[in-house]
């Protein structure tokens, strides 16, 4: 079994609900999701003229090879009615793998770790909370250094439990 640790993001719709179905999906089609991150609130990253981001990190545990979970990850994404109409638009749903054990892996349809992880708070935020020390495999620098080194000055607002 592999590690994987991914990022669910959400600014259309009733966003914890789909956040909460997407969070049971991966669990029942990628493998069981063992930890999963406090809420987030962001506005939105790249194109700003949209509704503000809820985001949560999950770790799970997976027999799917990183192109398979990627499928299971987009699968997930279309039946929260997921529409890609527009580069970093509004969207009911979208889930990123960010790391995936150890892998560093540059194919045409997928990058893992996700190029753009170390400069994105909205991501190191969340996977602060369930993985602060693990070791981004290219720049060797733990989670939680690339927190506190994230050029990325968006406010990220934890949201409470009982939202």
């Amino acid at each position: 079994m592999s590690t994987a640790y991914l990022l669910l993001g959400s600014n259309l719709g009733n966003r914890l609900a789909i956040l909460q179905q997407a969070i049971r999906r991966l669990h029942e089609t990628a493998g069981p999701v063992v930890a999963v991150s406090g809420l987030y609130e962001t506005a939105a990253w790249g194109l700003q003229d949209q509704p503000p981001f809820l985001n949560q990190a999950a770790q799970l545990h997976t027999a799917l090879s990183p192109e398979q979970l990627l499928q299971a990850c987009l699968a997930v994404e279309q039946l929260a009615g997921r529409e890609r109409l527009v580069r970093w638009g509004a969207r009911t749903l979208d889930v990123d793998i960010l790391l995936y054990d150890k892998l560093v892996l540059d194919s045409a349809s997928l990058q893992l770790p996700h190029p753009r992880l170390p400069e994105r708070r909205f991501a190191l935020v969340p996977l602060t909370d369930i993985a602060a020390a693990i070791i981004h495999p290219q720049l060797g620098r733990t989670v939680a250094e690339l927190l506190a080194e994230c050029p990325d000055e968006l406010e990220v607002k934890p949201i409470p439990a009982n939202f």
